[in-house]
């Protein structure tokens, strides 16, 4: 769940009132942080920048860089927020966070106190990104082609390659809808057919375990495609996700559109699993940065065929619907929405 550290009243060090607006929310991954601005109560995340991860030492040193630039736009009307969220990359538990794949670390209660704030709520990201899923309006998703868009009358889950794989879920309950956290995406992958079982073994020589994300995630789609190509017979040099998308698209080479149709049949199989695991039958979404970038390409792939293939339980899996967010900021809502449950 996640983790917050709430000051009730401000004091000589400028700690702001707990129920104050603005309220600044964040969505760190592995390559970028977007960071957000909420002015009012039930407001939604504006002035959305990107900052590159890279660029900074700190989370700290990112937010401060990113509340000079609304200051410098807002001028006389500035006020610092009272409250922030902040969605990271990796489990939270404790005052110490460490992002999985970045070279980020921070303890909450710091951050909170050099940030000024009353309240600090830290989660995972793709809880927000869960929390968001109820929100989601239909610009900001693109259902499975001839399927039904997703309901609100049950569970929603969602999955996500960006620069590694996440997993969440939200359910209804009496006190609304509730997120489960997971670190789904670092569960053992399991092959469909005997051309994935080869990829398997071959990914295994490198790794003790493979997971979902060792190859189903910007880190991981490297190492698919040289499993695929060396399984093809026509090992090549190392490429890098975005080349391998791109080659992929473009046609003309066989292992990168192979890794594609590899990567979209098994990312179905991994959702088809996740929808069953947190009986997800409202819907099951794909998020992160790698998908949307596929485009009708991946409305066109095996996704949809091996994300319902469960044998006896492919009546329960035709049922659940499955669309593309489209929204990259869609994080942003659900830290607000983290916020808002407090």
């Amino acid at each position: 769940m996640p983790t917050e550290t709430p000051r009730k009243n401000a004091d000589a060090s400028g700690i702001r009132e707990a129920s104050g607006h603005p309220w600044l929310v964040a969505d760190v991954g592995g390559t970028n942080a977007r960071f957000a601005w909420v002015a009012q109560p039930q407001g939604r995340a504006e002035r959305i920048r990107k900052l590159a991860v890279a660029q900074y030492a700190s989370p700290l040193e990112a937010a401060r860089a990113y509340l000079e630039s609304v200051k410098k736009d807002l001028g006389e009307a500035y006020r610092a927020p009272g409250q922030a969220a902040i969605a990271v990359a990796t489990a939270v538990k404790g005052d110490r966070v460490e992002l999985t794949n970045s070279q980020w670390s921070f303890s909450r209660a710091a951050l909170q106190r050099d940030l000024g704030l009353a309240k600090l709520v830290v989660l995972n990201d793709f809880e927000a990104l869960a929390l968001s899923l109820p929100r989601l309006e239909p610009a900001q998703y693109r259902p499975w082609p001839g399927a039904a868009a997703p309901g609100r009358d049950a569970a929603l889950a969602v999955i996500g390659p960006g620069t590694g794989l996440g997993v969440a879920a939200v359910v209804p309950t009496s006190a609304g809808w509730t997120p489960v956290p997971s670190e789904g995406g670092h569960s053992t992958l399991a092959p469909g057919n005997d051309f994935e079982s080869a990829l398997l073994a071959r990914a295994r020589a490198q790794c003790d375990h493979v997971s979902a994300e060792r190859l189903l995630s910007g880190i991981g789609l490297p190492l698919l495609h040289q499993v695929v190509s060396e399984e093809l017979g026509s090992p090549g040099p190392e490429l890098a996700t975005e080349d391998i998308v791109a080659r992929g698209l473009a046609g003309g080479d066989a292992a990168c559109g192979r890794t594609l149709e590899v990567f979209c049949a098994m990312l179905g199989s991994f959702a088809g699993s996740v929808a069953l695991t947190f009986g997800a039958r409202a819907g099951v979404f794909i998020g992160g940065g790698i998908v949307p970038r596929l485009g009708d390409r991946f409305f066109a792939s095996g996704f949809r065929e091996r994300f319902e293939a469960k044998g006896r339980f492919k009546p329960y899996l035709e049922a659940i619907p499955t669309a593309l967010i489209t929204d990259t900021m869609a994080a942003l809502d659900g830290a607000v929405a983290a916020l808002e449950r407090r």
